[in-house]
């Protein structure tokens, strides 16, 4: 049996991270590590306790999620994202992105989709709701995506084109024969040349970008 993912629970609600932690507890391949009711708290115990997943709200006393999420990225353990927020406007949830989650869902949520959404970005996919997905785009600073296509290699073209179907390294890695490591070398050679901050913004820019047969421009 596979390891179970490893899922630290960050939400100022007491009653919110209690009822996360006993349905996720059920779930033969998720395990709950730990709790954390804000995000300075968040990036502590994420430190100490290496999850794979954190479940974090945006809007929290003290340190919120997002810069808690810009503190995480400094982190040499690398950790998947999720936002569980109960705020629907695109200036709450984007700006949470950009700082680097994989994706959000509402606090209403089906138990059941919340432990998919979970598996999905463990697995290295991206979760995005259509109506956020313009607004990424937009310049802030870096990530403004006026890089140069036309620096890619065919081989980035390909890595590329597999971001936007959604692809995480490994399946990226099996599809092209290649190994992960060269596989993330490839994804950081791409987001330099196209001036983007993630993978996120790689996978709209190329969804924008590509030419009526799907493939991404020379």
């Amino acid at each position: 049996m596979a390891e179970a993912i490893r899922v630290l629970l960050v939400d100022d609600h007491q009653v919110v991270r209690r009822g996360l932690r006993t349905f996720l507890e059920v779930q033969d391949d998720i395990e709950v590590v730990g709790e954390a009711a804000d995000g300075a708290e968040g990036v502590d115990r994420a430190t100490e306790l290496r999850p794979d997943v954190i479940l974090m709200d945006v809007k929290m006393p003290g340190m919120d999620g997002v810069d808690a999420l810009r503190r995480l990225r400094e982190l040499d353990h690398p950790v998947r994202v999720l936002i569980v927020t109960s705020f629907t406007e695109q200036r709450t949830v984007v700006p949470a992105l950009r700082a680097g989650a994989a994706g959000y869902v509402y606090k209403d949520i089906d138990p059941e989709a919340l432990a998919g959404a979970i598996r999905s970005v463990y697995a290295g996919h991206i979760l995005l709701q259509p109506e956020v997905a313009g607004a990424l785009l937009q310049p802030e600073g870096t990530g403004s995506g006026q890089g140069r296509a036309g620096s890619l290699t065919d081989r980035e073209r390909e890595v590329l084109g597999l971001i936007a179907d959604g692809r995480s390294n490994r399946e990226i890695a099996r599809a092209l024969v290649l190994s992960e490591k060269t596989v993330k070398t490839h994804v950081s050679n791409i987001l330099m040349k196209l001036d983007l901050a993630d993978r996120t913004q790689a996978a709209l820019w190329a969804v924008r970008h590509s030419n009526t047969e799907g493939s991404v421009p020379d």
